[in-house]
């Protein structure tokens, strides 16, 4: 886990891949218990990323800022960047992508469906292509994608539905050999909540780990 900033409202930091990023379940090590541990004090989740997705997050350290944050969530003043490598090449370098997503709790999968029902959301984002590459015989996408929504597993299964699964990703349907999922939260900006600053972070990283 690398610390980018701290303060006394709130703490960014790089989420490492395989870590959960609210409180574990069945009480084990997570980014909340990481980070209680390093503060010494009390750390208020405001926003989430997949376990198998590392990148920059942002927590709160107290009540005050964490109603704050997630009030600008709700009205969509995170701006959030990824880095997604995915199988194939899409056919806009770049676009915006609409589905109506279904999440089967029981499951723990994302479903792109065709009609709006109970359950279902809307789910859009945008993403711009950045290079190609050829890896054993096989095309690979690097895509920059800035989410208008947050739906669970949503960047996977948008792509996924389009016959351009994530790398590393089975769950959706990817056939290749490689351990990680191949997504980043590679960008956050948000309101400070307490001085009004304007905040930006970037992670160094990038997921072609073929």
């Amino acid at each position: 886990m690398e610390i980018l900033y701290e303060d006394p409202s709130v703490i960014v930091c790089i989420k490492p891949r395989g870590v959960s990023s609210q409180a574990d379940k069945n009480g084990g090590e997570s980014m909340i218990t990481l980070l209680q541990a390093h503060t010494g004090g009390e750390i208020y989740p405001v926003h989430r990323l997949d376990k198998e997705t590392g990148g920059v997050m942002v927590y709160a350290k107290t009540q005050k800022a964490a109603a704050a944050l997630s009030r600008d969530i709700a009205e969509h003043k995170f701006h959030k960047e990824y880095l997604a490598l995915v199988h194939g090449v899409p056919e806009k370098s770049e676009d915006t992508l609409f589905d109506l997503l279904f999440h089967d709790r029981a499951k723990n999968k994302s479903y792109a469906v065709k009609r709006e029902r109970s359950g279902v959301k809307k789910a859009e984002l945008e993403y711009k292509l950045l290079e190609t590459k050829e890896i054993k015989g096989e095309k690979y996408s690097l895509l920059r994608v800035v989410l208008h929504t947050g739906r669970t597993h949503q960047i996977r299964v948008q792509f996924a539905s389009r016959k351009m699964p994530l790398s590393g990703d089975r769950k959706y349907g990817a056939k290749d050999t490689c351990k990680k999922l191949g997504l980043l939260s590679a960008k956050l900006k948000f309101t400070h909540p307490e001085t009004g600053e304007e905040m930006d972070f970037t992670a160094k990283e990038k997921p072609f780990i073929i």
